[in-house]
């Protein structure tokens, strides 16, 4: 019975080919990923109160601004 047999040149074309779509799909995944996080960032960091928060106001005696 005769084997099937691969050139080591295919075998090698494969591998190569494989291993470029996992890459491919690793780069892929983690824009998406990285896209996320921005989205989930940009919507933490808005600050919907603006009116109630802290107001620094320079103190006339030291010069520094305070609370």
């Amino acid at each position: 019975m005769p084997s099937f047999l691969i050139s080591p040149l295919v075998k090698w074309s494969l591998i190569a080919l494989g291993g470029a779509m996992v890459v491919h799909w690793a780069v892929k995944e983690a824009r998406r990923i990285n896209e996320e996080l921005e989205q989930a960032r940009r919507v933490k960091a808005k600050i919907t109160d603006a009116e109630n928060r802290p107001r620094l106001r320079l103190d006339p005696t030291t010069g520094e601004y305070r609370l």
